[in-house]
């Protein structure tokens, strides 16, 4: 089983008035209530510069410094902000039965994020209608299902072949309820 990795990331909800009416405009996905995502754009990490003394407590792949291993570490580094979505996440999970079993922590989705840049192809990239219905897509903006995430994976290489956002990988979300 995969190792979950946590991420601390900035909220985009209706609270951010002018930026999410604009956004549902463009998207046309009219039933979220938030973003709940892995996109760097949409969901910025709060914790963008790579200090000194995480080295020893994230994920040292490229694209992927801003992950941490080390929950306690990252919940001490994001302790003051309110205002935030803590997640756990698994990079390509293996089947259908949630791989974070930390009860702390509630499994909302799957989404497909580019592999070389982190852009959500299920939310920041205008759809794929011939990968799947954007009425498919939880009020968060995620897959429900690890086989259908799985299905809209492949279909986003065989329809989209030149299109660089449909080389994605899978990630298994989880969000902190009780820390």
């Amino acid at each position: 089983m995969a190792q979950p990795w946590f991420i601390a990331t900035e909220t985009f909800t209706p609270q951010q008035g002018e930026g999410w009416r604009s956004y549902i405009a463009w998207s046309g996905l009219t039933q979220l209530n938030e973003v709940v995502s892995l996109d760097s754009m949409l969901c910025p990490t709060l914790l963008p510069e790579i200090k000194d003394e995480y080295w020893p407590h994230i994920v040292n792949e490229n694209f992927l410094l801003n992950y941490f291993l080390d929950l306690d570490f990252l919940l001490a580094q994001v302790s003051g902000v309110s205002e935030r979505n803590l997640l756990g996440v698994v990079r390509e999970p293996e089947g259908d039965s949630p791989s974070l079993k930390d009860p702390r922590f509630e499994m909302i989705g799957y989404d497909l994020v580019e592999v070389a840049g982190g852009v959500s192809a299920l939310t920041n990239c205008g759809g794929f209608p011939k990968a799947f219905r954007n009425d498919e897509l939880s009020p968060k903006g995620l897959l429900t299902s690890h086989v259908r995430a799985l299905e809209v994976q492949e279909a986003l290489l065989n329809e989209y072949p030149e299109e660089h956002h449909a080389t994605c990988a899978v990630w298994e979300v989880h969000r902190a309820t009780a820390l």
